[in-house]
């Protein structure tokens, strides 16, 4: 039975832990993911989940494989989806994480821009109107200087 950490041990522990650190062997990962070994194998032969390898070559996984891997194991005995549609699900997921990254980073800029930029930068209109701040400035040719 484990027991429970005294006050002083505990200032030794990590305050926060990397999901992205592969420090699970397969068999742990295995036991972690509820899989066999062999299984985790075939996944990582599939691309499915790619762990990182040591430097025997050794698989070793980290929290989101293993988090990654029941995903897979749900969306293939509860859902029953096959392999390629886990496989295209999983890349719209990633894509669609992605994205939100982005967004956030756009959404990011623009606050700091309206920080910065007191007001608008510049308004047009349909008819051609250019307003610069509060005042409009007229531009009588869209395309070339004339010649």
């Amino acid at each position: 039975m484990a027991e429970a950490l005294s006050s002083e041990s505990a200032g030794f522990l990590p305050q926060r832990i990397d999901s992205n650190a592969p420090v699970f062997v397969i068999s742990v990962a295995a036991q972690l993911a509820e899989m066999h070994p062999q299984t985790l194998r075939g996944y990582d032969r599939l691309g499915l989940v790619v762990p990182k390898r040591a430097r025997g070559r050794g698989r070793r996984y980290s929290l989101r494989d293993i988090a990654k891997l029941r995903h897979i194991q749900h969306l293939s005995q509860n859902e029953g989806i096959n392999l390629e549609g886990i496989r295209r699900i999983l890349a719209l997921e990633d894509e669609l994480d992605a994205l939100r990254g982005q967004l956030t980073r756009v959404g990011e800029l623009i606050a700091t821009l309206q920080t910065e930029v007191p007001g608008r930068v510049f308004t047009g209109s349909s008819a051609g109107d250019v307003h610069l701040g509060r005042s409009a400035v007229r531009r009588s040719m869209l395309a070339l200087p004339p010649s």
